[in-house]
């Protein structure tokens, strides 16, 4: 690397370091690997730099950190995961500048809010690492085929049918599609509220009530808390297995309701526990038309925390 090659890398991963990280997270799914990959690309640029810094370096930093992600997911689906696998959690309050849900006015078809809420996430987990890369780079970042093909060192022909596989295996998710519209913010938030009064009060009746049937509740703690490893089905199970959850984080548990990957959500740290059992959870709940919990997704594992502020 010569003298004026560092302020050149410097300045264009400033610039891009927002892109990347974006990318690197819908690609893994996690936080945390998002801001390990975006350092790693930053010291392949660093030692590796390209011939011509003068050249678009965005394209350049988004092929290496594309490459570094394809490579951390195969590395990563290789290894068994100690019960359900979910994303983890990130904070996304317009405060710190995520903007509402917006339908997408250009080519791409999902925004950067929708593209990492839970269920958008989980539906990505259906492609392989290159249609990944693509639907991302097409459908969210709004890249052109040829743009796509640059930075993925592919032909633009291989970009389309890559492209198109991907739609195919993301069509479940296009027809259940909703994205996280201040309405359905509005309408999630009030069933949070309506869930949280009726399991302080310890009210079954109130509780199943609101569970959707064909419920379904996931938990992720990568095998280091206790933890139910097997996904939990049906409203009577799943309201049961919520009450003792509500039992075990004893007597005085902190529980917030905040916008956690563009849906509210609860963020809670647990009161005095026994040995094995997580200090906080960060639980989603799918909300339906009717404001019922189809879904119940809770994020124990230290490490997919990180990226969420905790007591």
């Amino acid at each position: 690397m010569t003298a004026s090659t560092r302020p050149a890398l410097d300045v264009a991963f400033e610039r891009h370091r927002r892109l990347l990280w974006n990318l690197c997270y819908r690609m893994t799914g996690v936080a945390a690997d998002a801001d390990d990959l975006v350092q790693e690309t930053f010291v392949r640029a660093l030692s590796r730099p390209p011939a011509d810094v003068d050249a678009d370096l965005g394209s350049w930093l988004t092929r290496v950190a594309v490459n570094l992600a394809r490579d951390h997911l195969r590395a990563r689906r290789r290894r068994a995961w100690p019960g359900p696998w979910l994303p983890a959690p990130i904070e996304t309050p317009e405060a710190e500048g995520w903007p509402a849900y917006e339908p997408q006015s250009t080519e791409g078809r999902y925004d950067l809010l929708e593209s990492c809420t839970f269920a958008f996430l989980l539906a990505l987990e259906a492609l392989t690492p290159q249609q990944r890369a693509v639907l991302l780079l097409r459908e969210v970042f709004d890249y052109a085929v040829s743009d796509t093909a640059a930075a993925l060192d592919l032909r633009e022909t291989n970009v389309k049918v890559t492209h198109l596989r991907a739609r195919r295996r993301m069509a479940a998710y296009d027809r259940a599609r909703r994205p996280p519209t201040r309405a359905l913010q509005d309408t999630t938030r009030r069933t949070l509220e309506r869930f949280l009064d009726a399991l302080i009060r310890g009210d079954g009746y109130d509780v199943e009530a609101l569970l959707a049937a064909g419920l379904r509740a996931l938990n992720d703690s990568g095998g280091e808390f206790h933890a139910a490893r097997k996904p939990v089905n049906g409203c009577a199970c799943v309201g049961r297995f919520l009450r003792r959850l509500r039992e075990l984080a004893g007597e005085s548990p902190r529980v917030d309701i905040r916008l956690v990957n563009g849906l509210p959500a609860l963020v809670v740290e647990f009161g005095p526990r026994k040995a094995g059992y997580p200090p906080h959870a960060v639980i989603h709940r799918d909300v339906d038309a009717e404001g019922q919990v189809h879904g119940v997704f809770s994020v124990l594992a230290t490490r997919k925390l990180r990226a969420v502020r905790l007591g």
